[in-house]
């Protein structure tokens, strides 16, 4: 893709210093935002995104803050208002899990833990993001995409359930924001991923988690963080204009 002449306004992507974060933030560069990648402890390689957009004709900074921290995020939000373009797209995309276990295994520490990062990071990321937008505190607009999970519709049983609770809550959030600020010039939508070759499987403590399970998928397949990446990049466009409220899954047909 052409980096464009001009710059849209500023795109925040939160946890995109890998995976599909990484590839959303690397496309909202190629189409013309200045791109703030946000990462919680990897610097290394958020840099490494950042790099790969400015050499590519775009433009980006890295801003570290761990999302699930009220004083974090206010912090992230005051770094974006210094650069001298309008906040125009938020995709909430930071999110963690834990190591494989049925509920009966999880501590109170684990759940509070996923619920934080999950569902608190990215109800604290849109609060901020609604201020800058929209058209009621004279903002211009914008678009917010939420990635969210399969796992919200499966539950994912013997695994991970806090973490597909968490993502039910995204769900459910992303549908009650859309309507709430529908009419202040923002659209709300979300993302839901698969099984997706990336890095997150490792933190569970199964890395080729995608290659077991991926004879359950009709497409006989894991996803790439490319393919997740192009329907958010699709969500944040013109062409979903008249699309607010609405859930993607991609899963293929999982």
């Amino acid at each position: 893709m052409r980096v464009k002449d001009s710059v849209k306004g500023i795109a925040l992507v939160t946890g995109a210093s890998r995976g599909i974060g990484a590839a959303t933030a690397m496309r909202l560069g190629a189409d013309g935002y200045k791109v703030c990648v946000n990462y919680v402890s990897n610097a290394a390689a958020a840099e490494s995104v950042a790099r790969s957009i400015i050499d590519a004709g775009g433009e980006a900074f890295c801003v570290q803050a761990d999302v699930s921290k009220e004083a974090d995020v206010v912090v992230l939000f005051g770094a974006i208002d210094s650069m001298a373009y309008p906040l125009k797209v938020l995709v909430n995309n930071a999110g963690v899990l834990f190591t494989q276990s049925k509920l009966v295994d999880m501590t109170a520490e684990r759940i509070e833990k996923v619920l934080a990062a999950n569902v608190t990071g990215s109800l604290l990321c849109a609060r901020e993001a609604v201020k800058r937008m929209s058209t009621e505190y004279n903002g211009l607009g914008g678009v917010i995409v939420n990635v969210s999970s399969g796992a919200s519709r499966t539950g994912s049983p013997n695994e991970y359930i806090d973490y597909a609770a968490s993502k039910g809550a995204v769900d459910a959030f992303t549908v009650g924001l859309s309507k709430e600020v529908a009419a202040e010039g923002i659209r709300v939508n979300g993302v839901r991923p698969g099984l997706i070759y990336t890095e997150i499987h490792a933190d569970g403590g199964e890395p080729n988690r995608v290659d077991r399970l991926a004879s359950r998928i009709p497409m006989q397949r894991g996803g790439t963080r490319d393919e997740v990446a192009a329907a958010i990049c699709f969500l944040l466009s013109d062409e979903a204009s008249f699309i607010t409220g609405s859930i993607i899954d991609v899963t293929g047909g999982l």
